[in-house]
């Protein structure tokens, strides 16, 4: 039984994969029922407004759910929100197993669900590929703990630590696959934000575009977020502007529904966040370029470790070959929010 659950969680894990750029707010989530007669049946959650993946999997099963077993990546909702409770839902469609990949932190759930399945004598287990299963929803349970968006600091640089040249000119430090790699990462974020002064010296966009540069209608596009004034001809209007220190910036982003927030610069931002303990992830492309000296632009600005002790050292998560270029996944060296989940 166990090698058959892990089988059928990877399944569902793949569902909630393939719909993780269209759910946030909510999280996105796999469901697989294996149906009495044997037969499977998938369901994913849909976009906010509609049905959670249990639900799309009962619905798609027609109403021959009795004595199938659902296979489900999080704990199933026993709450109304947008939608009826998930963990009735199960019941009502009398679901006689279902396999949990990880309880929901959210304290409208917590546990709820599974108690609620187990009170109506459906068999629950919990814990089934509970490490992938977190991977994949990292933002959603920072941000159901926290309140805050999970933060991913973005840097690009040369192998001496240099995002732009004494003139300010930065385009292009890296190749092709590192950019399109970028515009992944932003597809995968709620917002982006960067500082003013990148808007003036760079005037970015900020959207997710196609390698020729077109923007496809149907991808969702992260919010833009600038700290501070963005002048009124940037091309990263319409944009949010924001003020003020930055954890209670991301109080406010937090509640409003960013879950993943990548910021994109510039280097007094990713200073203040990094010297903070605000950053939760530095993904750091690196280029086999130099500078050569010491008057190209850094990656951070403002005060750094004074001594070799008080160096930051992070721990190396992945990394992967783009093209000519490399990307440095990196962890802080212990967690970086200590703060209580809100209501």
């Amino acid at each position: 039984m166990a090698n058959v659950d892990t089988e059928m969680m990877h399944r569902a894990l793949a569902l909630a994969r393939g719909v993780r750029r269209s759910t946030s707010p909510n999280p996105w989530v796999g469901c697989i029922l294996r149906l009495a007669d044997g037969r499977i049946v998938d369901g994913a959650t849909h976009p906010p407004g509609g049905p959670h993946a249990e639900a799309d999997a009962i619905a798609r099963a027609g109403g021959t759910a009795p004595g199938a077993t659902a296979w489900v990546t999080l704990e199933p909702c026993a709450h109304h929100g947008r939608t009826p409770p998930c963990a009735d839902a199960l019941v009502a469609a009398g679901v006689s197993r279902v396999v949990v990949g990880i309880e929901d932190p959210d304290p409208r759930v917590a546990g709820t669900g599974v108690a609620r399945l187990r009170a109506a004598g459906v068999e629950v287990a919990v814990g089934v590929a509970a490490a992938e299963v977190t991977e994949l929803l990292t933002s959603y349970l920072h941000h159901r703990r926290t309140g805050r968006p999970w933060v991913v600091l973005k840097l690009a640089s040369t192998l001496d630590g240099r995002t732009a040249a004494p003139d300010g000119s930065s385009r292009w430090i890296t190749g092709p696959a590192a950019r399109a790699d970028v515009h992944r990462l932003r597809a995968d974020s709620d917002a982006v934000m960067v500082g003013a002064g990148t808007v003036r010296t760079d005037d970015p966009e900020l959207t997710v575009r196609n390698p020729d540069g077109t923007i496809d209608p149907a991808v969702r596009q992260p919010r833009r977020v600038v700290v501070g004034a963005a002048p009124a001809a940037a091309r990263v209007r319409p944009a949010t502007e924001v003020r003020g220190p930055l954890p209670e910036v991301l109080d406010g982003l937090g509640a409003s529904g960013v879950l993943q927030l990548l910021v994109e610069g510039g280097p007094t931002l990713a200073g203040s966040l990094h010297r903070a303990g605000l950053v939760d992830r530095y993904v750091v492309y690196l280029a086999p370029g130099l500078f050569g000296g010491d008057d190209a632009r850094p990656m951070f600005t403002g005060p750094g470790a004074p001594t070799i002790d008080a160096l930051w050292r992070g721990r190396l998560r992945d990394v992967v070959r783009l093209g000519d270029d490399v990307r440095l996944d990196i962890d802080p060296p212990v967690p970086t929010h200590c703060q209580e989940a809100r209501p």
